[in-house]
């Protein structure tokens, strides 16, 4: 009985995606003071990372970087074309209608019509026609992600865009954020100060710390069903932000276990 010859050939190696941004030894300075220092950065395409910081860490400076507000020459930095920013003020124009804030430098004769579309992503389908000082600030804030992602980014930028909420919508902001992100794929980056807010919605938290990054967290366990991460996580972020949670200053604020 003739044997069988069987030849096995090894998988081939799964190829990572480029980064969608990459920022290497990315410096900035004003005057003396140098904001950004030697920084390495990249997020993947439909990857979706919080950045955590003390006032002054340079979260800011980085933000409007990737944003495009503040210029970034050289070979050491890679950004893509196609973005959007969310700030935490909506930045509605008083004197247009919500529609047409949403198509703000979009053309085209369909451009209500996208409006429309858009603003049924976002729950405000009813309210096309309002004058931006009409609406709550969580409709704001829903405005404002309609005409970010009408403009279909390959990278959506949030600038602590809850914060001004009240905790019951900004519960439900998060909601929508998840699932505008899951249907539209963009590369998300938010800028937040609440480390709650980072575990419940990022897969990858990073610390800014005097210009650099100064340490990542990996969340890998789903959204929902992260309770048994949070409470470690939660101490080691404080931990990276310069709070004491092993009977320090933050224990003495939210009381200690015993």
């Amino acid at each position: 009985m003739s044997e069988v010859l069987r030849i096995s050939f090894p998988e081939p190696p799964v190829r990572e995606p480029e980064p969608i941004v990459r920022l290497n030894g990315f410096s900035r300075h004003f005057g003396e003071t140098r904001v950004l220092d030697d920084l390495d950065l990249s997020i993947a395409p439909g990857e979706f990372v919080a950045l955590l910081g003390r006032s002054g860490s340079g979260k800011t400076t980085l933000l409007r970087t990737l944003a495009g507000l503040d210029e970034a020459n050289g070979a050491s930095a890679v950004i893509p074309a196609s973005r959007a920013t969310v700030f935490q003020d909506a930045r509605l124009l008083p004197w247009k209608r919500v529609w047409q804030n949403v198509v703000l430098g979009v053309t085209g004769e369909d451009r209500r019509q996208r409006a429309e579309e858009a603003l049924r992503e976002v729950g405000l389908e009813h309210r096309p026609d309002a004058w931006p000082l009409t609406l709550s600030g969580g409709e704001a804030q829903r405005a404002s992600l309609a005409r970010a992602l009408i403009r279909k980014p390959e990278l959506l930028l949030l600038d602590e865009p809850f914060a001004a909420l009240d905790a019951l919508t900004r519960i439900r902001m998060h909601a929508l954020v998840l699932s505008l992100w899951r249907r539209h794929k963009p590369a998300v980056l938010l800028v937040t100060h609440d480390v709650e807010e980072a575990m419940a919605l990022a897969d990858r938290i990073l610390v800014l710390d005097a210009g650099r990054i100064a340490a990542e967290e990996r969340i890998a366990a789903p959204r929902g069903q992260r309770a048994s991460v949070v409470r470690p996580l939660r101490g080691r972020l404080l931990g990276h932000l310069g709070l004491q949670t092993d009977g320090g200053v933050y224990a003495d604020l939210i009381g200690r276990d015993h």
